[in-house]
């Protein structure tokens, strides 16, 4: 008798705001369901404390990065605030015909293109109850310069645009609630706590609160003036 072949592994991308919390939420969707397996990316970034290599990320220096780039060992990269990010392709192929789900957690480039090579991928973003909460959010975590905040919410507003691209869009307002949604909506045994419709709607509004802020917090004199430093 031959061996049953494994059902293949979906794919799920989760991208959101930076600071909204998108590692919590993955930490505790595989905490409730072993049968995931987190994708690791290789980045050029230093690691925070308590990262370890191998296991959050692969941390490489930009001439190897570049190296993987060429040889196409990446399923998709991109640079965000002056770091890289890539997928390796067969670090995820390899886990998907082991039957495993695999999480990506990438940023919006790499997630588009995520998306127009692996059309079955399950794509979700990821945002905050509201943009004064995802400023808090960021604040909360001590370790960003003014500089870094001001980048950090200007890529938010410029990001919005992508949102709708994405074919779920969940607000983490709590983190048991948006991961039991997250991977309802994998496995297609319930719909969205908030339609698409208005969590888009919710996610103009977050643009507008993040750029009060912006004003607020005298990063920059006017929107676009503060987009483009």
């Amino acid at each position: 008798m031959t061996e049953k072949k494994k059902k293949r592994g979906r794919l799920l991308v989760i991208s959101g705001f930076s600071g909204v919390g998108k590692g919590t939420v993955i930490r505790r969707l595989m905490e409730e369901h072993p049968g995931y397996a987190f994708s690791v990316s290789a980045t050029t970034r230093a690691p925070r404390p308590g990262e370890i290599h191998g296991k959050d990320y692969f941390f490489v220096d930009n001439q190897t990065f570049d190296c993987w780039a060429e040889e196409g060992r990446f399923l998709e990269y991109a640079r965000h605030l002056d770091k890289a990010y890539g997928t390796l392709r067969d670090h995820v192929e390899a886990l998907r015909e082991e039957g495993r789900d695999v999480i990506l957690d990438i940023e919006v480039q790499g997630a588009v293109n995520v998306m127009a090579a692996c059309p079955d991928a399950v794509s979700v973003y990821i945002i905050p109850p509201d943009g004064r909460e995802l400023y808090r959010r960021i604040l909360g975590r001590g370790t960003e310069s003014p500089e870094q905040i001001r980048k950090r919410l200007t890529k938010a507003v410029a990001e919005v645009e992508l949102v709708p691209r994405y074919r779920h869009v969940v607000v983490n307002d709590q983190v048991e609630d948006v991961a039991r949604e997250i991977h309802q909506l994998l496995h297609r045994r319930r719909g969205l706590r908030l339609p698409k419709r208005e969590a888009l709607k919710k996610t103009r509004q977050i643009r507008r609160d993040l750029e009060e802020i912006l004003k607020e917090k005298d990063f920059c004199d006017t929107i676009n003036n503060c987009i483009s430093k």
